[in-house]
């Protein structure tokens, strides 16, 4: 098994520049967007008729994503988050985890983070494109390359090459 962790990094020549990059980013994100995004991933709970900066109220428990539902409970409950702090950290990498910082500051989170067995490998959802993409390609791979953290050609054809992995036997061939 293979854990691929979701990134999402926003990337800027200087930390305050990446920084006021998520801000910017933030300050887009509608309030009845975020909710809509918060509610699928806690179970389909309208949240719209509470206060956005009050807490997150008690849930009732969803008979679908328990797990992701649990996840964003314990996050709001650990951080003191509000309902607005909540559907933020939701919208802008759709509660997968965010990098704010240069290319050395992803590049050493993406090398910390493999070196330390915390995932094999990255999904990289960029926070916007194609710029966003073009910051992590042209700022941090160069970086993982010269590291040796990030291929320099590949070596297949597939996924599933790459990554190392078998090719499974067709069930369904005779």
């Amino acid at each position: 098994m293979k854990v691929m962790q979701g990134i999402s990094p926003v990337i800027g020549q200087t930390q305050s520049e990446a920084e006021d990059k998520y801000q910017q980013l933030q300050n887009l994100v509608e309030p009845r967007v975020g909710l809509a995004m918060l509610a699928g991933m806690a179970g389909g709970f309208d949240l719209s008729e509470y206060d956005l900066d009050g807490p997150l109220p008690e849930l009732p428990l969803s008979n679908s994503m328990q797990s992701r539902q649990a996840l964003f409970i314990d996050l709001a409950r650990r951080e003191n988050l509000s309902i607005r702090q909540l559907y933020l950290k939701v919208a802008g990498a759709r509660g997968h985890h965010t990098v704010i910082g240069t290319p050395k500051t992803v590049a050493d989170t993406l090398e910390q983070w493999f070196v330390e067995q915390a995932a094999d490998g990255f999904n990289i959802m960029p926070p916007f494109l194609p710029e966003g993409l073009d910051d992590f390609v042209e700022g941090v791979v160069p970086l993982l390359q010269q590291r040796g953290l990030f291929r320099h050609e590949y070596s297949g054809s597939t996924l599933r090459e790459h990554l190392g992995l078998e090719r499974p036997t067709n069930r369904h061939a005779r």
